[in-house]
């Protein structure tokens, strides 16, 4: 009879190592899913031991304590319980805890023990911690903690083989029976402070290389500095990496709808895979190259350890335009959605932070805007370089991320003058070591990013190309009609009725048009141009889509749009997390309002002065 997988929960600390240690033991044997209910992610994967025993892992959200009433530490605790619907409780749990930081780790590791459940502590970054002279006895540890103790380096082939042999000596039988609740009723910090004592040797607190970094990169003057040198390196690299892979597809889709128009006779299924969804699916699919640069650079960002530093470095900045230091992560993560930046919010404990970093977060340009930006861009922005050092394209790109960036201060500052009782609150987060990011964890992050934009892809954006094809090939145009066939189609009729309220924004109907799909998916904004004007023009070249725009309507008319976008009420399932993040509707209004006012006030300015000096 096959033997029951084991199922293991990892829990621990932000920054423990714990999602390297996942993606070290299960590679890309893993899925990502939402907690039902909740917008906690569910992440799970599975490997095998070297004796053939099957183990199910599960990576549980971060916690530093579970006196916390965030949705993500219950999350964890529940799980750990066994309380948490259609979750299984695991047969054992397995701490990780970074070894150079022990003093903060354990007293997690303490509280995880008083649950009750079978568990093991892996003591992860053993590497960086022998590199700073700390030492730990590991026999004597375990008996402190009254729990087996095994050393890991997550980052390194090979770093979790005790881990491993640990977990093929056991069976459901030993972990169910094992660990029993210990009477601990002291005060955890004075427990951590004797198990250190006796078990632990640090020499200094801190690591001098990080001592010597921080110097620089957290100083007052030069880290803002260097930290916006780096943001402007990031997207100057989106156009220098991303753009001549972006043209290749380009070109890839230009002869893959070439030569299916030459096979298939004229008529609807021709004109279905020309003009529709080789024109408005490969468009899209052609600025992924641009996205994973982006993302590239955010992952190293965040592995490195410096993502925590700029929080703390821009604290003070935030906190003068009504935000916190806790907010400058969640806005990160919203460059590239704005759905997990907003999730990332729980991590504020004040009601009212959060909220306004949930109302700000929109306002960050994501993943979702850049086909948008890089298509217009592209089309009007001439390729030069300024100073013979910088893009211009890779300018204006920077200008419009800053745009969105500003805005949200902007209104950050004024909900914080219509508060009457706001109160600052002091910044107080885990400076984590600094560290190589590893090629492993980059390359899995990436890979997660590219798969959730192809199932956008293959699923919503391409159910509305298909649909924005329909419309603007059906009906067809009636007997005498001397005018183009679309503007006898469904999207004509609709495009030139959505042109009045937009036409003071210089936008012509297809533009309009296109703005009721981008509210599903902002990228299928580009996917809604390719595929009406391939229609009306019967070419289905993706790669001279550009040149079609530029030739269509103004550059007055173009940045009025990129501004638009930079400001434009949030995609629908935006709106669905900030439902369910804050149970109201209002947060959804307000939000919805306050941007499409500021969207279309933005735009009307910018149109009528670029048309000035146009």
């Amino acid at each position: 009879m096959n033997q029951a997988p084991l199922r293991i929960a990892l829990v621990g600390n932000p920054n423990c190592g714990k999602t390297a240690l996942f993606n070290l033991l299960t590679g890309a044997r893993q899925k990502v899913a939402n907690y039902a209910g909740v917008t906690v992610e569910r992440k799970e994967g599975r490997f095998v031991t070297p004796s053939g025993r099957k183990v199910q892992l599960l990576d549980l959200p971060g916690a530093y304590s579970f006196d916390s009433t965030s949705p993500d530490e219950r999350v964890t605790r529940d799980v750990l319980l066994g309380r948490y619907p259609g979750e299984a409780v695991p047969d054992l749990v397995v701490c990780v805890a970074d070894a150079t930081n022990l003093r903060l780790h354990l007293r997690f590791v303490l509280e995880v023990k008083r649950l009750g459940r079978p568990a093991v502590l892996a003591l992860n970054m053993m590497d960086a911690a022998k590199r700073r002279g700390i030492t730990v006895d590991v026999a004597e540890l375990s008996r402190q903690l009254g729990m087996p103790v095994v050393e890991t380096v997550a980052v390194r082939r090979g770093g979790a083989h005790a881990l491993i042999d640990l977990l093929d000596q056991q069976t459901n039988e030993q972990t169910a029976n094992t660990g029993a609740r210990p009477e601990d009723t002291a005060d955890l910090h004075a427990t951590v402070r004797s198990i250190l004592a006796a078990a632990v040797t640090i020499p200094r607190a801190t690591d001098a290389r990080d001592d010597a970094i921080d110097r620089w990169t957290l100083h007052p003057v030069f880290g803002p500095l260097i930290l916006a040198l780096v943001m402007f390196l990031v997207f100057q690299a989106v156009y220098s990496l991303g753009k001549p892979l972006t043209d290749a597809i380009g070109d890839g889709f230009t002869w893959l709808g070439a030569t299916t128009g030459t096979l298939l006779p004229e008529g609807p299924l021709r004109s279905l895979l020309t003009d529709g969804i080789l024109s408005g699916v490969g468009t899209v699919l052609g600025f992924l190259p641009e996205i994973l640069v982006l993302f590239f650079f955010i992952l190293v960002l965040e592995e490195s350890g410096y993502l925590p530093r700029a929080a703390f470095l821009l604290d003070r900045i935030m906190v003068s335009v009504g935000l916190t230091g806790r907010s400058f992560i969640p806005l990160l993560s919203s460059f590239a959605c704005a759905i997990p930046g907003i999730m990332g919010t729980r991590s504020i404990t004040d009601p009212r932070d959060r909220l306004a970093t949930i109302l700000v977060a929109p306002l960050m340009t994501c993943s979702a805007r850049l086909p948008v930006y890089a298509l217009l861009i592209g089309a009007f922005i001439p390729q030069r370089m300024v100073f013979d050092v910088f893009n211009l394209q890779g300018l204006v790109l920077f200008a419009l991320y800053v745009a969105g960036i500003v805005g949200a201060m902007v209104v950050g500052w004024v909900m914080k003058h219509l508060r009457r009782d706001h109160r600052e609150h002091a910044l107080l987060m885990e400076l984590p070591s600094y560290r190589m990011p590893r090629a492993r964890d980059v390359a899995i992050g990436l890979w997660e990013r590219g798969m959730i934009f192809l199932k956008r892809l293959t699923g919503i954006i391409l159910a509305l190309t298909v649909l924005m094809w329909f419309i603007s090939t059906f009906p067809s145009p009636p007997a005498g009609a001397t005018g183009p066939a679309i503007d006898y189609s469904f999207a004509g009729y609709l495009g030139r009725v959505l042109q009045y309220p937009f036409a003071p924004l210089g936008f012509n109907w297809q533009i309009s048009l296109s703005l009721i799909p981008a509210f599903a998916a902002r990228e299928t904004a580009v996917a809604a141009l390719a595929t009406v004007y391939s229609v009306a023009t019967g070419d289905s070249d993706i790669a001279g889509l550009g040149h079609t725009l530029a030739q269509n309507f103004s550059l007055a008319s173009a940045l009025s749009l990129m501004v638009w976008f930079a400001f434009a009420p949030q995609c629908m399932s935006t709106l669905a997390v900030i439902r369910r993040e804050t149970r109201s509707w209002r947060a959804v209004v307000i939000s919805f309002s306050y941007m499409f006012a500021v969207a279309y006030v933005a735009s009307f300015i910018t149109y009528q002065i670029a048309s000035r000096f146009a």
